[in-house]
């Protein structure tokens, strides 16, 4: 006989039909119900930093003497379960629900409730998983947590890996000239290791300013319960929490300084959102410089030549384009995009409480989780294999009648443009324009001249400090 599709749960509300295989009760059946909107639901990361603090909890409930041990060692081994993606699929609710993340937190509640029910005894998922919790301090921990989390574990090491893929290219082009662009305009040449380190520089920098952020990561709402006071957790409880998740993770979590701000306010995930922003921009900024420099390969720059991955055209017969910087720079638009909705978001704090953060988590995560991708991406499948045309460097740069700039020293700015405008019009290098209108001797114009001594930057052809 087939057994029946739903069972009967209840909540303070009534009675309501649950599918009869899910791990999940009344409360987050009502949410599914209510919130069919997007079918996002909450990330993966989200799910496991919630179980994390629901397993601390447990441990620091059994500490104070609040919790008897056998029910808190199997909410706590229920949660642990959880916490490693044993039952992701019990977590079907929506990004766009109640506002506190209510819902989120009441699904793990039951999930793990019902987990550890049936290892003995009956568990109850408000007054036993949930004790000395509120949904209004749990979520915003759990940003924290789950934010920190990927940030070390996934987002860093991925921009170490891609500054590091970066700087092994810049050694493989060593002492490569080309040609400057200001305005998109030929300017000064650089060695191609130089314009490689500004990239380098500018994705070190995106890991200093995720450091930065990391003390206020750290710092938990656990303990604040519903508006900030503590009401009906021990005075110890946030602390002892705290201190086991720090076991649990290897991350020093400890409690805010200030409830109110942390269950009021998201300021600390809107800075983040910021810092993953800018390096957002940075990829965005490289990857624009990658599709410049490997246009063509004829009609363009061709100043590179990006690995062959895939057709370029349903069409064009042999057309390959640069589709790794092309989708560098839609995540990148796509981060720009979550962080307006944070900062949006982030002012939603009426009162005592943020009303956004499901989106809030739901974005800056996702943010994170792309930027890890696509650096690994971007180092691997694209600036790693790039081949260089030297030819089509040496060339542009003998025809660059911009070199000039290195004479004004001799021959004064005015002289300067007017061989830079013959050699312009005339089509001939600069060289030739300089020897017969400069009235300097040819060795000497050859030394001022001399593209890779200009790379040094200093007077007359001089070697500055800008190696």
């Amino acid at each position: 006989m087939n057994s029946p599709a739903f069972r009967i749960e209840r909540d303070s509300m009534g009675e309501l039909q649950v599918p009869a295989h899910a791990l999940w009760g009344a409360q987050t059946q009502r949410a599914v119900e209510n919130f069919p909107v997007s079918g996002y639901r909450m990330p993966r990361a989200f799910i496991r930093a919630l179980a994390l603090i629901k397993q601390a909890a447990a441990t620091a409930n059994v500490q104070l003497g609040l919790l008897d041990a056998d029910v808190g060692a199997r909410i706590a081994a229920s949660a642990e379960q959880v916490a490693r993606g044993a039952h992701d699929g019990e977590f079907p609710i929506d990004v766009f629900q109640t506002g506190s993340g209510t819902s989120s937190n009441m699904n793990a509640n039951e999930v793990i409730a019902q987990l550890a029910s049936r290892a003995g005894s009956r568990v109850h998922p408000n007054d036993q998983v949930n004790m000395g919790q509120s949904s209004n301090d749990v979520i915003p921990s759990a940003i924290h947590v789950s934010a920190l989390l990927l940030l070390r574990e996934q987002l860093e090491p991925a921009l170490v890996h891609l500054a590091r893929t970066i700087h092994a290219k810049e050694t493989e082009v060593e002492g490569i000239v080309k040609t400057g662009r200001t305005h998109l305009m030929d300017a000064m040449p650089l060695t191609l290791r130089q314009e490689l380190s500004g990239w380098r520089t500018q994705i070190e920098n995106g890991v200093e300013r995720l450091h930065s952020s990391e003390p206020r990561l750290q710092c938990l709402a656990q303990g604040g319960t519903a508006v900030g006071t503590g009401i009906n957790a021990h005075p110890d409880f946030g602390n002892r929490c705290c201190a086991e998740l720090a076991r649990l993770t290897g991350v020093s979590f400890r409690v805010n300084r200030n409830y109110f701000e942390s269950l009021s306010a998201q300021d600390t995930a809107v800075e983040l959102s910021g810092q993953l922003k800018v390096i957002a921009v940075s990829l965005m900024k490289i990857a624009n410089d990658l599709r410049w420099m490997n246009s063509g390969p004829l009609a363009g720059l061709a100043e590179i030549a990006l690995p062959p991955l895939q057709p370029g055209s349903s069409i064009m017969p042999g057309k390959v384009n640069p589709v790794i910087p092309e989708a560098t720079a839609m995540v990148a638009a796509q981060v720009i995009g979550n962080d307006a909705a944070i900062t949006l978001a982030g002012q939603s704090g009426n009162f005592q409480l943020n009303v956004m953060l499901p989106l809030i988590a739901y974005n800056l995560l996702e943010s994170m989780r792309l930027l890890a991708n696509v650096a690994r991406l971007l180092a691997d499948r694209a600036i790693a294999g790039f081949s260089v045309n030297r030819a089509r460097l040496a060339e542009a740069l003998e025809r660059n009648p911009i070199l000039v700039t290195a004479l004004n020293p001799l021959i004064g700015y005015e002289q300067g443009a007017a061989i830079a405008k013959r050699a312009y019009a005339e089509g001939k290098p600069i060289r030739e324009v300089a020897a017969a209108l400069s009235g300097l001797p040819r060795e000497q114009l050859e030394r001022l001249l001399d593209p890779t001594e200009l790379t040094h930057g200093g007077i007359h052809g001089g070697t500055g400090a800008g190696g």
